[in-house]
């Protein structure tokens, strides 16, 4: 099932790089009470991916905090330690992005949005997405069929419907 907005996102266990290597994050912790902004894309060091979608929160990550919004969360199926160093790479985590791993692919496929391309080598990854959410209720959701300018699922996007 594809959420939509109303939904409340299914309890999920991601994993973010710490001081000791991976570590659990509680999803549903993570957005009890909170005001949150969660993208998925299909994976760290991908072309549209580096050079597009994650550079639109790096830009509007400041406005959304204006707006109220706790956290930017950015979420790929990659591991904790590729997505440390993509986080380091682009700037994002400096920028104060939030980069989880989804390295199962669980919540992705729990909230609908997975795809594969073996072409390529993707297998259950995320397709493009940008949500805003309240203590863990969707309130936008943007996904669909886009260019590699990420106008549907980008910062800029999101950031003009909350």
């Amino acid at each position: 099932m594809t959420i939509s907005v109303g939904s409340k996102l299914p309890a999920a266990t991601l994993q973010q790089f710490g001081a000791n290597g991976p570590e659990a994050v509680d999803l549903a912790t993570k957005l009890a009470g909170r005001k949150v902004v969660i993208f998925g894309l299909p994976g760290a060091y991908t072309g549209t991916c580096t050079t597009a979608h994650l550079p639109s929160f790096i830009r509007t990550r400041d406005k959304f905090a204006a707006k109220g919004v706790d956290e930017v969360i950015c979420v790929a199926v990659n591991d904790a330690f590729v997505m440390k160093a993509w986080g380091e790479s682009t700037g994002a985590t400096a920028g104060g992005i939030t980069l989880l791993a989804d390295v199962d692919s669980a919540f992705t496929k729990a909230i609908g949005m997975e795809f594969t391309a073996a072409a390529v080598g993707f297998f259950d990854r995320s397709k493009r997405y940008a949500l805003y959410a309240e203590d863990g209720v969707v309130k936008v959701l943007n996904h669909g069929q886009e260019t590699s300018a990420c106008e549907i699922s980008g910062g800029e996007a999101l950031l003009s419907e909350i």
